[in-house]
């Protein structure tokens, strides 16, 4: 079987509310998953459906080609949004007893322990308490403990909530690195330029319906426009402005460049070819720029909203 998580058909009511309305998700072995959707859409939901928090009131959920059970705790890692340390204890004391509740034992542990708080360069913290930690800081302690027992599935909710830019990209480095590694991971953010740099599969989920999955070079392919933003130095600006409107669908263009070219995002019809475009626009000046406009994540994202 090549898909580590199976959702079928979960739906979870809260009294009138709906919070999951048959939603379904499959979750392939080795990849990372984005679980995207505006506040309140259901993510955090089917989050705590998969790590048996809440039950469903109808659906079922398989993991690793088993329905749920309380025997797969130890086969999950779950960063919350909400962080859940005690600020009191210290941050050795508490990592060391958090493992223990995942199945490792004391020398296991913190064998373990030793690992990453090297790997992260926190060993001089081991005897700080939470409380004397700054909020990103506290978050390298959650992120390790979370890892720490090697889970088939890791579950990151806002993983990057509290990081500086640096911290930020040494976590997204580690993620990347636990799936080379063999880890699974769904991975829920608001952060739609880490969604394109992590995720290999989207869904979206949207007023408690999932209104799009799939592979994220699928979905972008498919909401691409056939649009190319060009750059390109004409004697007369306005002439070749007025005849690329005759031929093409056009619009102003914003982009940074050194020169004064005209810059246009220029749309080609159905079957129409940028090699073509391309040849076209050399024969009228001297072309800097030719990008194809491949729309992001927070594109599809807002598109996708708006439209459901």
């Amino acid at each position: 079987m090549n898909n580590i998580l199976e959702v079928q058909d979960v739906s979870k009511n809260f009294g009138s509310f709906t919070a999951l309305n048959k939603v379904s998700i499959s979750v392939q072995k080795g990849s990372i998953f984005g679980l995207l959707g505006p506040n309140g859409a259901g993510k955090t939901t089917l989050i705590r459906v998969i790590n048996q928090i809440t039950m469903p009131d109808s659906g079922q959920v398989l993991l690793d080609g088993e329905f749920l059970n309380s025997n797969h705790i130890k086969d999950i890692g779950y960063l919350p949004e909400e962080r859940g340390l005690y600020k009191s204890m210290k941050v050795g004391e508490q990592a060391l007893y958090l493992a223990q509740l995942k199945g490792l034992t004391h020398k296991e542990a913190k064998a373990r322990l030793k690992y990453w708080f090297d790997r992260l360069e926190i060993g001089d913290w081991w005897n700080k308490k939470i409380q004397e930690l700054s909020k990103g800081m506290a978050q390298k302690i959650q992120f390790v403990v979370t890892v720490l027992h090697q889970p088939k599935l890791l579950i990151f909710d806002e993983p990057f909530s509290g990081f500086d830019p640096i911290n930020a990209n040494l976590i997204k480095d580690e993620i990347l690195k636990l799936r080379e590694d063999g880890a699974t991971v769904i991975f829920s953010t608001h952060r739609m330029e880490s969604v394109e740099e992590l995720c290999d599969d989207i869904c979206l989920i949207h007023k408690s319906n999932k209104i799009l999955d799939g592979k994220l070079i699928d979905i972008k392919r498919q909401y691409k426009t056939n649009t190319y933003e060009v750059g390109i130095m004409a004697k007369n600006k306005g002439s070749l402005e007025q005849e690329l409107a005759n031929k093409f669908q056009i619009c102003p263009a914003n982009f940074k460049t050194l020169g004064e070219e005209l810059k246009l995002n220029i749309k080609l019809s159905e079957g129409g070819q940028p090699n073509d475009l391309l040849t076209y626009l050399c024969n009228q000046g001297n072309v800097s720029h030719f990008v194809e406009l491949i729309p992001s994540v927070n594109d599809i994202f807002i598109q996708t909203v708006k439209d459901n």
